[in-house]
């Protein structure tokens, strides 16, 4: 499927080394401000080329709407948009025609399809997020109308990882580090760690954490369509995501009911509430108006700049070592991806349940 969402839908074509990437979303109500310039920091914030912790292929990503928006206000009709490749090296990849890369889906692909694009992944690409990004910017600003936000920030690089909740952190300070992590020590420890991985020719994954804030109670369905599990699904159709988790997540296996127990109680403005948030803003598969807190895993990445064996498209042994520009770590780029499927995923629970701002 190219297509995510219900109401709130976006579609993505393209190629890492095509022409152009692009999508068009739909379902965004008509009469929100468009501000065009914050997608394209949301791009920014992804795009390659922009420390030396990630890949060095210099794409610009400006992405040019097509449609769906008038003297800077959604008309209520299908926003088209275009991003342009321009700095993509086919050649670095053409050792890479006849052989099958580990843990890549070269494999999978040639047996579903009978044929595959090797540059660069073709549509497998982690380049096809920037597209996820563009409907994420568009959700967040029609969320901004509800006083809905949603963050992420990097918790986790190798084995340095942050022991705190999000509520002991200042999340804006993720952003003055090229890491994206809210703790100056750690963020400098996790971009030596990359570094490091980086001359080796290695690489390494790591933890993401994200927040939905101000959703209100009652989103998401009882049985199939629990509000959790299609964030899930969200999370783990992201580009080397090996596992999700939400509120107290893995942990509560071994924890004791008692324990991790959310007593209600009422708040000083008489709102009912509860006094912990282990659930993770999702009980019965419904949202309960506490923050949406939830952890994304990445693999790492699986292009290494060293040799490794495989076989080729006849099954014979053969040593594959990748050229070009590459990420050592994901992590840093793929905030804005998490925070674009979660503001998605939200959107689109919120119009289903039709509450418009």
């Amino acid at each position: 499927m190219n297509t995510f969402g219900t109401l709130f839908r976006l579609t993505t074509f393209g190629e890492s080394h095509g022409a152009a990437i692009g999508g068009v979303v739909d379902g965004i109500p008509p009469g929100i401000a468009i501000d065009e310039a914050f997608i394209q920091t949301e791009l920014d914030r992804r795009k390659p080329g922009q420390s030396e912790l990630t890949t060095a292929r210099g794409e610009d990503d400006c992405v040019e709407l097509l449609s769906g928006v008038f003297e800077g206000r959604s008309t209520g009709t299908p926003i088209g948009f275009i991003i342009r490749n321009k700095d993509h090296h086919s050649a670095d990849y053409e050792n890479l025609r006849n052989v099958f890369r580990p843990s890549h889906a070269d494999y999978t692909y040639y047996k579903k399809y009978g044929v595959r694009d090797h540059r660069g992944g073709g549509r497998t690409s982690a380049r096809e997020t920037a597209c996820r990004v563009v409907g994420g910017a568009l959700a967040k600003l029609v969320l901004k109308e509800y006083g809905i936000q949603a963050c992420a920030y990097t918790s986790q690089v190798g084995n340095i990882a942050l022991s705190k909740p999000y509520t002991s952190y200042d999340l804006s300070i993720a952003e003055t580090n090229d890491v994206r992590c809210p703790d100056k020590d750690a963020a400098d420890a996790m971009a030596a760690l990359i570094k490091q991985v980086k001359t080796e020719g290695d690489t390494v994954g790591g933890i993401i954490t994200g927040v939905i804030m101000g959703l209100p109670t009652g989103l998401g369905e009882p049985v199939f369509d629990k509000f959790h599990a299609t964030l899930g699904a969200a999370m783990l159709g992201i580009n080397a995501v090996k596992g999700f988790e939400i509120g107290a997540g893995f942990a509560a296996a071994s924890a004791r009911g008692s324990a991790l127990n959310d007593v209600f109680t009422t708040n000083a403005e008489g709102h009912i509430t509860t006094r912990t948030n282990h659930s993770g803003g999702v009980q019965g598969g419904l949202t309960n108006g506490q923050d949406v807190v939830f952890r994304v895993a990445f693999k790492p990445v699986a292009t290494l700049l060293r040799e490794q064996p495989t076989v080729d498209t006849d099954g014979q042994p053969a040593i594959v070592k990748a050229r070009g520009r590459h990420d050592p770590c994901v992590l840093p780029r793929a905030v804005p991806v998490v925070e674009a499927m979660a503001a998605m995923t939200a959107l689109d629970f919120l119009l289903l349940q039709k509450r418009y701002p």
